[in-house]
């Protein structure tokens, strides 16, 4: 079960190599008949053990983990203010404001993220922190597009659209029976890394003024094409996530691996609405 996914790839239960081998979760065999006899592959089958992962352990830390997200989001966004007074003038405080959260809870989102996805031994409490940063930058990121497109319901809009974006991802996941080799994994991964090694010299250009409007994510035609490449991204990276849960609650992997489970699939969700956002303001254009 080697993982590419940066999340799960330094962990030794999610690899492989932790001191309890279980058989492949897609050799195992099921007992039609109904006697008891149903043959299975030599290793050991995960026990149905209250110190596991679940699938309800994985989807309770992820609400958790997602719900603190939202929680921390709704508050930037309320303590930024209205970016605009009523006279349609700039408040200036209130653009400081959301440009220094919108900074700090991305670079603290990034560190922490870091030291989540390469620590061996998983910390709810960092995963908690990240989340809580991730909320911040969220949230005045939100507010600052929803200002310039003038209407706030682009928001909502976005947020809605990851959810269905999500549970069709994992329709299509389980209906159709999708099968992630390791030839998917090693494109997906390597073609993630690209993409933001590619957005991390953009963002210096940009920042050095070589290049104008954001460059490859300014809020034009071109902004556009990138944010759906980076849709399409997410959405396998999805589907990677989906095969790691999976795979981990077979081989029974221990309870607290639910909450890396869970970081993961932030990560993958909180990237899918920001690109959602960056698309629905790009085709709705600024007042």
């Amino acid at each position: 079960m080697r993982s590419s996914n940066p999340v799960f790839a330094n962990n030794a239960e999610f690899n492989g190599r932790g001191t309890t081998q279980y058989a492949d979760p897609s050799q195992w065999k099921i007992d039609l008949s109904g006697d008891g006899r149903g043959t299975q592959t030599p290793g050991l089958q995960a026990p149905a053990s209250p110190g596991r992962m679940t699938l309800d352990s994985v989807v309770e830390k992820t609400a958790i983990t997602v719900g603190t997200v939202m929680v921390f989001a709704a508050i930037a966004w309320f303590t930024i203010g209205q970016m605009w007074t009523d006279s349609l003038t700039v408040n200036e405080t209130a653009v400081q404001r959301a440009w220094m959260f919108a900074m700090g809870g991305m670079i603290v989102g990034f560190v922490l993220a870091m030291v989540n996805s390469f620590k061996k031994v998983i910390s709810p409490a960092l995963v908690l922190a990240y989340a809580a940063a991730e909320g911040v930058f969220v949230g005045a990121f939100s507010k600052i597009v929803s200002t310039w497109v003038g209407d706030s319901t682009i928001v909502f809009q976005a947020v809605l659209a990851t959810f269905v974006a999500a549970g069709a991802t994992l329709a299509a996941y389980k209906f159709f029976n999708i099968r992630v080799t390791a030839k998917f994994r090693k494109v997906v991964t390597i073609s993630v890394f690209a993409f933001f090694a590619v957005m991390l010299v953009n963002f210096a250009l940009s920042m050095f003024g070589v290049l104008d409007q954001g460059g490859l994510r300014g809020f034009g035609m071109l902004g556009l094409v990138v944010s759906l490449f980076a849709i399409g991204l997410a959405v396998l990276c999805l589907i990677m996530d989906f095969d790691f849960v999976e795979r981990g609650v077979a081989a029974g992997l221990p309870e607290r691996e639910s909450w890396r489970a869970a970081f993961g699939l932030t990560v993958t969700l909180v990237w899918l609405y920001l690109e959602i956002l960056r698309v629905l303001a790009i085709l709705r254009g600024g007042d």
